[in-house]
């Protein structure tokens, strides 16, 4: 089982994250921020992947911090159990529609931290969470997890439908990622010969 904890503790958030890569898509949160929550449970759910994440953070401040470091934490989470990567299929992509929204998500265990994020969201918050936030969770994710990923919402009128569609393609991607390929057995899926920076 490819599994990880991690824990990581500033002056503005303390927080743990676990996963097990080889899941069903349990989900346990405490972060104080339910909509973040929301979206993390479609990664879970829609990459199988178990996931536990507590977060104490300054949200009497804003959400900054706490949604940042989460990001943070799960890459953190996800580079260790992802481990050497040999056998894996080490691209996944989806195409997630919601209603009027469609997105797509393309990612590459790469070893080499990238983000290219497009989503011209429709309103600057969903209830009370400001979208600007998700670019934060992402970057902090991709530079910790050392991945190369691109996210492009191609359309959508409703904000949370932008956004849901964005997490649970995201989710799937991952999911096809870490898979690992009969034919790659034993086999690093790189001309390198390896997937670190």
């Amino acid at each position: 089982m490819r599994t990880a904890t991690i824990t990581r503790n500033t002056s503005e958030t303390q927080i743990t994250v676990s996963l097990n890569l080889d899941g069903t898509g349990k989900a346990r949160f405490d972060t104080g921020i339910p909509f973040l929550e929301h979206m993390l449970d479609q990664i879970a759910r829609h990459g199988l992947i178990d996931l536990d994440i507590v977060c104490k953070g300054d949200l009497h401040i804003d959400d900054h911090h706490s949604v940042e470091d989460i990001g943070i934490t799960l890459g953190q989470a996800l580079k260790a159990a992802l481990g050497d990567k040999i056998g894996i299929r080490r691209y996944g992509h989806s195409y997630v529609p919601l209603d009027e929204a469609l997105s797509r998500v393309v990612l590459d265990l790469s070893g080499r931290a990238g983000l290219e994020y497009h989503i011209d969201f429709t309103r600057a918050t969903i209830g009370k969470f400001d979208v600007d936030l998700f670019s934060e969770f992402f970057h902090g994710l991709v530079n910790h997890a050392m991945i190369t990923l691109h996210i492009d919402n191609l359309r959508g009128k409703n904000a949370h439908h932008q956004a849901e569609t964005v997490f649970k393609a995201f989710g799937r991607s991952l999911r096809m990622a870490v898979e690992y390929d009969e034919r790659m057995a034993g086999k690093m899926p790189s001309t390198k010969g390896t997937l670190t920076a």
